[in-house]
């Protein structure tokens, strides 16, 4: 356990210590936006990821792993050391790698920058390049429908759909179809946050335990020092995706809020890049308080859609339902992609972590209000300071990617790409902008988002601002093949498996802090695991000795879970307590975490 202040001098980023040098001083900086992003300007930014593979595009649902080590609700790992791809929900770490490997220093010399009307100019010359690269993408990686727009200075220079809203009606998309955006609400919001510290409701530097109460990490230091600017900064030292399983299996906000006291962390506070969406949930919970508001849906329509005459744009699976122009998801596989229903749970439980429904012509607003610095239609909705804090790095990637809130930032020789991208398991998107250069894209997809919205923004950048091209979309069409056919063997039975214990004796009433009661009971050759608070059932079948796989059964409104394959397959293990009894049941979840349920 590292103190306080070794954490403070040598792990900390700069940009946002608190606690070293003068109160009065920090305050007064952060008090000022002005002075405080300037201060924050000055200062590098240190930090690390975490990622649960080597592979970081995380192909699947296949990646179970036995749990090893003591923990009281989410165990440590121990991994074969075959490849466990692991993909993130809302957000794919699809481009890091790429990225990682990326050296301004070596590359091409920086382009003649581009004034506005020359950049519209090239976007009309690309046309053509444009519409054959996305045919090419959309064939590659079996996309169904395919939304685009590009915003140069306060105009939408270019939009247009390809393709269909789903495969079994065969209707066109076109610029008003709806889309979920998934982690691209993450940047709305930020955006509010920045509102409501403009209106004085909250301070970057509130400390968040002091706004929610119920608000408690493992680490009772780090959870008195957790301020608004660190919930979406993904920097909690947390694991990442930390219990997005809970939210798979329809835990309510509370739940999810309070199953974080449980997790031990895995990094030191604010050191380390690690995505979680739970934080999001609590940030929408703290806005929407400030405001007065019933939830953060109210605040977001309130002080950006409507604002902003985003009236298409909704945060229901009945909005999204019930719209006369809406696309339809579909769930990747190398054999093509498959149509799948909406659910209510995911993402719109989640809120501001990836709620949002909308439309390209919308997305286009909410990109010229990012450009105009806060001002839309000559209306100011954000003062530009605290809408450059969402901007600001908080942790490093690598030495030319980092986090700031809601945002990736991505240093070019063309200048920085400010862009995120979303992954609601059956859709895909990707938004990014070149400030400097005062254009944007938006790109909405109805499939899951396996690499191919972020390769087709990276490449419409490159092609823009006149940097070196790379054929993004071919290259991660490899990788996720490649990917999904390693992750497709992790759940074959070995073939020779030790020998399966009695399935009576295992039966019985367990329980886990996050989850609850569980009750465990014999199904014919099997076993089944039902976690009460829900009514989830998970079927336990024989895999390998004591070790049994752990699938989400189709039951209710589950079904339409299990067919998203996320956070619906895994492992359990039975293990013996100090009595010689199997007294412990292990969970082990898809994204590297285990949860302990022990009988009662």
């Amino acid at each position: 356990m590292r103190t306080k202040s070794t954490f403070l001098a040598r792990n900390a980023p700069a940009s946002t210590i608190l606690a070293q040098g003068s109160n009065a001083r920090r305050r007064s900086e952060l008090a000022n936006p002005v002075l405080w992003q300037q201060s924050q300007l000055s200062k590098p930014v240190i930090g690390r990821i975490i990622l649960h593979s080597s592979n970081i595009s995380r192909r699947g649902n296949r990646v179970m792993m036995i749990a090893s080590g003591k923990s009281d609700g989410v165990a440590s790992v121990s991994r074969p050391p075959a490849c466990r791809p692991v993909r993130a929900v809302l957000l794919s770490f699809l481009m890091i790698a790429a990225l990682a490997s990326f050296n301004p220093a070596n590359a091409a010399g920086a382009a003649e920058p581009l004034g506005t009307a020359a950049i519209e100019d090239r976007v009309q010359a690309l046309i053509p390049d444009i519409e054959a690269y996305i045919a090419g993408g959309m064939k590659g990686f079996d996309v169904p429908g395919v939304a685009i727009g590009i915003v140069a200075g306060d105009k939408l220079v270019y939009a247009k759909g390809f393709g269909v809203r789903s495969k079994s009606d065969g209707l066109p998309v076109d610029t008003r179809t709806i889309f979920q955006i998934g982690s691209n609400t993450k940047a709305f919001l930020a955006t509010i946050e920045a509102i409501t510290v403009d209106r004085g409701a909250l301070r970057w530097d509130d400390r968040v335990v002091d706004l929610d109460p119920e608000f408690q990490l493992k680490d009772p230091w780090v959870t008195r020092e957790f301020r608004v600017f660190d919930l979406l900064a993904q920097r909690s030292g947390l694991p990442p995706l930390v219990n997005d399983m809970l939210a798979m299996l329809d835990f309510d906000e509370a739940a999810l809020i309070r199953s974080l006291r449980n997790v031990e962390p895995v990094s030191s506070f604010r050191t380390t890049f690690a995505y979680t969406n739970i934080t999001h949930l609590l940030a929408s919970r703290i806005v929407a308080k400030a405001a007065g508001a019933p939830d953060w849906n109210a605040v977001l329509r309130q002080e950006l859609l409507e604002p902003l005459g985003m009236k298409d744009s909704s945060y229901t699976a009945e909005a999204i339902k019930t719209s006369a122009n809406h696309a339809k998801g579909h769930h990747w596989t190398p054999d093509g992609t498959i149509e799948v229903p909406f659910t209510p749970i995911f993402p719109y439980h989640l809120g501001g972590a990836g709620d949002i429904n909308s439309t390209v012509e919308d997305m286009a607003r909410w990109v010229r209000l990012q450009i105009g610095h806060g001002t839309f239609e000559g209306r100011r909705i954000v003062s530009p300071e605290n809408l450059a804090v969402t901007r600001t790095p908080k942790v490093a990637l690598t030495d030319a990617v980092s986090y700031a809130m809601g945002w990736y930032i991505y240093q070019t020789p063309n200048g920085n790409i400010v862009w995120h991208d979303g992954d609601a398991l059956s859709f895909g998107s990707f938004v990014g902008m070149a400030p400097d250069r005062n254009v944007g894209v938006i790109i909405l997809t109805n499939e899951t988002n396996v690499g191919f919205p972020v390769s087709l923004g990276l490449w419409l950048f490159d092609r823009i601002l006149g940097s070196p091209e790379v054929d993004y979309v071919t290259n991660k069409l490899k990788e996720e093949k490649a990917s999904f056919e390693t992750a497709a063997k992790l759940f074959a039975k070995p073939a020779n498996p030790r020998p399966f214990p009695p399935l009576a004796p295992l039966a019985g009433n367990f329980v886990n802090r996050s989850f609850g009661e569980a009750a465990v009971a014999q199904d014919g050759d099997a076993l089944v695991m039902e976690i009460k608070a829900t009514g989830a059932k998970l079927k336990l079948e024989p895999w390998d000795g004591d070790v049994f796989t752990a699938r989400l059964m189709p039951t209710g409104r589950f079904g339409p879970i299990v067919d998203l394959s996320y956070m619906t397959n895994g492992f359990a293990q039975f293990q013996m307590g100090q009595d010689g009894r199997l007294d412990l049941l292990r969970l082990s979840t898809e994204d590297g975490q285990a949860y302990e349920f022990r009988r009662e």
